[in-house]
């Protein structure tokens, strides 16, 4: 099943919540994963930063790689880089379902979408909180997820920023039915109630989950909120 396809099944699970590896115990990955796993993840989201697109670096698509024989989990990349086109490939090579870019690194972006496409993995792509969302619009039925980032990218454990709900309104609005929309940042008990509202069906969790003691409640609490 290629990425796409495996992307368009979590839909039967929706609302989505995906852990962001930003915030795990890098000390002991394989108990993280059996953890998540344990509390019925779907998928782990990668914040791949290099430094330069956002103040702050992250892990590569070595470390991606390593833990792909480990799970069946779907792995969705998020690349908050400068220059994404040449690194995709590597993302890709590393087992990655979902590649997802921003339009601020590539304001004309379908021919890497097409790329990621071609290769079987489903694509996206995110904007920044003081992007509008008349950036991406051309694009929408490109794109199997769109990600709306709620906090200024490059570091885990900020404050929710409230224009993104509006964004996510006008994007599920916009979008083809079949395009995810997707937040990511500053996701808790209370933002996502709001953001579900706008229609979000995919939230991207750090904080919320990994500094629980209980992954398998944080996650069935905050789906169960998001889907009511």
């Amino acid at each position: 099943m290629n990425g796409q396809a495996k992307l368009q099944r979590l839909r039967d699970h929706a609302p989505i919540i995906a852990p962001s590896m930003l915030k795990c115990d890098f000390s002991n990955l394989q108990r993280e994963l059996a953890l998540l796993e344990q509390a019925d993840a779907r998928t782990l989201h990668f914040d791949v930063m290099d430094g330069h697109f956002v103040p702050n670096l992250s892990y590569g698509a070595m470390v991606i790689q390593s833990l792909r024989p480990t799970t069946r989990l779907l792995f969705d990349a998020h690349l908050m880089i400068s220059n994404p086109q040449p690194f995709v490939p590597a993302y890709l090579d590393a087992g990655c379902d979902l590649v997802t870019f921003h339009i601020e690194a590539i304001p004309e972006p379908r021919a890497l979408l097409a790329e990621i496409h071609q290769a079987g993995a489903a694509a996206g792509l995110a904007l920044n909180p003081q992007t509008a969302p008349e950036s991406v619009r051309p694009f929408l039925a490109d794109c199997d997820l769109i990600l709306v980032m709620s906090v200024e990218p490059g570091f885990g454990g900020q404050k929710f920023l409230p224009d993104a709900t509006d964004k996510i309104k006008t994007l599920r609005n916009w979008s083809p039915a079949s395009t995810l929309v997707a937040v990511d940042g500053g996701i808790c008990e209370s933002t996502i109630v709001e953001t579900a509202r706008a229609g979000c069906e995919y939230f991207v969790v750090g904080s919320s989950i990994f500094g629980s003691a209980d992954y398998d409640g944080a996650m069935r609490n905050l789906q169960e909120i998001a889907a009511n």
